[in-house]
């Protein structure tokens, strides 16, 4: 008696009752490296989300008589160094010399232990904005105001950089998906727009695309962004980031949705709708547009990355999050200062750089294994 063993063939036939999103779930669980990204995205966002928490101090808390400026990482030891016994992690405190060669002040570290605590109580925060609290992770309590814990430094005004870079999560992430949606929402109407109605419509939004491509980025990145005042409200001040990133990066989304479209519209099932007396809103956001959901799926796993650059760029250039708030991009701005002889000195300014590229490249694997899992022609 012999078994009969599946074949290709009833592999597939299998798949046929399938959705397209149950195949290509299937098939996103088999890349490992899809995984990972998209593991690592869900932790990075949620430490942006509770980065309050996370953070041993409040977003732009310093001392104005002691400027700790760019304070050195300071080690945390388990071990008592008199007994070698394991005891409560601690810091040492450090103090300032000014060095007579170069004239710049050094930063010593001396026996006075500053003990941590875990769930310490301290500078109050909103999370999502509405939740209140003043609880952080870990921090040095009320014991020694004057003892800080820098796990990554500090940055030029003596601040913690591992808080700020925390805080600063939560701007160039947003931005990033906010801008990303914004576009993806006015690339799919005016490319609609143009598909369904043609004619005049058509000739003024494919002129208008071709005007926007044709200015360099850059330049009218500048140049829109002069339009608003430096002192700018803050909160406004990313608002206007946004809209400035989604009114740019919506063109090229237009393009194809307009070239898939104009397929589309002669295809049977939207004559059909049309003969049942369906509205053009609802042929348009019915019948048309679904069409183009594993696209914007696949676009919108690989845009985010480019525009959470393109934040940090402006934000370098010192035209993009302002005080108070910080983004990646205006804490790597800091590694300028002083010249390249100053990273021998102080290399903690570049960590910010490192959360951009782990960021970015957790999102490339991502967006990778989601074109593939999408494409029939890369199925396992």
């Amino acid at each position: 008696m012999t078994t009969a063993t599946p074949t290709p063939q009833s592999n597939n036939r299998r798949s046929l009752g399938q959705s397209q999103f149950s195949v290509a779930w299937q098939q996103l669980r088999k890349n490992r490296l899809a995984q990972t990204g998209g593991v690592l995205l869900i932790l990075i966002y949620l430490m942006a989300l509770f980065a309050p928490f996370l953070a041993p101090d409040g977003l732009s808390n310093y001392s104005t008589s002691n400027i700790t400026r760019f304070h050195p990482p300071t080690p945390v030891h388990v071990r008592d160094p008199a007994t070698g016994a394991f005891t409560r992690p601690f810091v040492n405190k450090y103090t300032q010399q000014l060095n007579m060669d170069t004239f710049v002040n050094e930063y010593k570290p001396t026996a006075e232990q500053c003990p941590i605590y875990f769930g310490v109580r301290g500078a109050e925060y909103k999370i999502l904005g509405f939740i209140p609290g003043n609880l952080h992770l870990f921090g040095t309590g009320q014991e020694k105001p004057d003892c800080n814990v820098f796990l990554m430094g500090g940055e030029a005004l003596g601040r913690d950089l591992f808080t700020r870079t925390l805080y600063a999560s939560q701007i160039s992430l947003t931005i990033g998906v906010g801008a990303v949606l914004a576009s993806t929402i006015i690339g799919l109407f005016m490319g609609a727009m143009a598909a369904f109605f043609g004619g005049f419509v058509d000739t003024v939004i494919m002129r208008l695309v071709e005007v926007i491509s044709a200015i360099p980025y850059l330049f009218l990145l500048l140049l829109l962004r002069s339009v608003f005042p430096q002192d700018i409200n803050p909160i406004l001040a990313l608002y206007v980031i946004l809209g400035i990133l989604a009114f740019i990066g919506w063109g090229g989304l237009a393009r194809v949705t307009r070239g898939q479209l104009l397929s589309v519209r002669e295809q049977d099932f939207v004559s059909a709708a049309r003969a049942l007396g369906a509205s053009d809103n609802r042929v348009m956001w019915r019948h048309m547009l679904p069409t183009m959901t594993t696209y914007i799926i696949v676009t919108l796993s690989l845009s985010i990355p480019g525009f959470i650059l393109l934040e940090s760029g402006l934000s370098f250039l010192g035209i993009g999050a302002v005080e108070p708030y910080v983004s990646w991009g205006s804490l790597l701005a800091q590694a300028q200062d002083g010249g390249l002889s100053s990273l021998n000195s102080r290399p903690w300014v570049l960590i910010p750089g490192f959360f951009i590229v782990f960021t970015v490249g957790c999102f490339q694997l991502l967006g990778d294994g989601l074109r593939d899992a999408f494409d029939p022609r890369k199925r396992q």
